[in-house]
């Protein structure tokens, strides 16, 4: 293909809560989170998401950067929000949908997630592979979006954890599909059914995160992971994409899965949904750069009883 003159030809889309750049030496496409005005994946930030994979995808991985091609073979999902890399669902979304049982807006929004965790969890179909840097609190969907990467990457001080059960729903978008896979149904039936938020280095033992590094050095823990990789990245990405193959996730079981997440929130009563009121109150306050535990400090107030 002539890279050049296909590239310069495809329009770039403005993004207003994704940040993206490339750097070419060992090209490597990052995609930066920063979602307003709540820290949560909204259908805005969805359709940011997915522009970054239409972007990456339109040219067999080739992107364009200040008109010279760049050749992607590491696509990073990261966060610009401090002390947070994504807080979940849009639960003012959830709650309004199930209040109105509008179902097929969930259905909507759940599709939209799929759109974008299936084909980051395979690479997007690309030579390429895909990684997620968590650096602070990931929950339930930001959680599964950093578990869609085929590559971990957390911070110490980061905290993942799926709190949906505490407001007596469970993540649909992917999160037993890839915690299935890659620890075990035992394992990912913990995870998920517990309500519990992990440290890093809790899952780091656990298997979940690959590379633990310290606060701070997520960015360069990332390119020490990516030089490494790059030596021997033909037999790696072989690897890979043989795993996929084997163990693999699809979209119909995605699919299928979202039918039971939509069906259990419409039987959610009010008082799952005034906890969904706290954390969405929580989502808020992250977004604005406030103190980023007050969200572990509802969980664990919930999971205590609290009401």
């Amino acid at each position: 293909m002539n890279a050049i003159a296909d590239i310069r030809r495809l329009p770039q889309l403005p993004r207003s809560q994704v940040e993206t750049r490339v750097d070419k030496e060992y090209g490597v496409f990052w995609a930066f989170m920063n979602p307003k005005p709540r820290a949560c994946i909204s259908n805005d930030v969805l359709r940011d998401l997915r522009s970054v994979i239409d972007q990456l995808t339109a040219e067999n991985g080739w992107v364009d950067e200040e008109g010279e091609p760049i050749r992607v073979r590491y696509g990073v999902i990261a966060s610009r929000t401090p002390g947070v890399f994504n807080l979940g669902g849009d639960l003012a979304l959830f709650r309004h949908a199930i209040r109105e049982r509008d179902r097929d807006a969930l259905a909507a929004y759940g599709a939209a997630c799929i759109d974008v965790l299936f084909p980051w969890h395979r690479n997007c179909d690309l030579d390429m592979t895909t990684l997620a840097l968590v650096q602070g609190e990931a929950l339930g969907g930001g959680f599964e979006g950093a578990l869609s990467a085929t590559v971990l990457v957390a911070e110490e001080s980061a905290r993942m954890g799926f709190p949906e059960i505490l407001f007596n729903l469970f993540p649909g978008m992917g999160a037993y599909s890839f915690l299935s896979r890659k620890i075990g149904r035992r394992s990912a039936d913990r995870l998920i059914c517990s309500g519990t938020v992990y440290s890093a280095r809790e899952l780091y033992d656990a298997g979940v995160v690959d590379v633990i590094t310290p606060d701070g050095t997520g960015e360069a823990a990332v390119y020490s992971y990516i030089k490494r990789h790059a030596k021997q990245s033909n037999g790696l990405r072989a690897y890979e994409r043989a795993r996929n193959e084997v163990e693999p996730v699809t979209r119909a079981e995605m699919l299928n899965v979202l039918e039971v997440w939509v069906d259990a929130a419409m039987r959610l009563e009010e008082r799952d949904l005034r906890m969904m009121d706290r954390l969405v109150r929580a989502q808020v306050r992250n977004g604005q750069g406030d103190e980023p535990t007050s969200t572990t400090n509802v969980l664990k107030f919930q999971a205590g009883g609290g009401d």
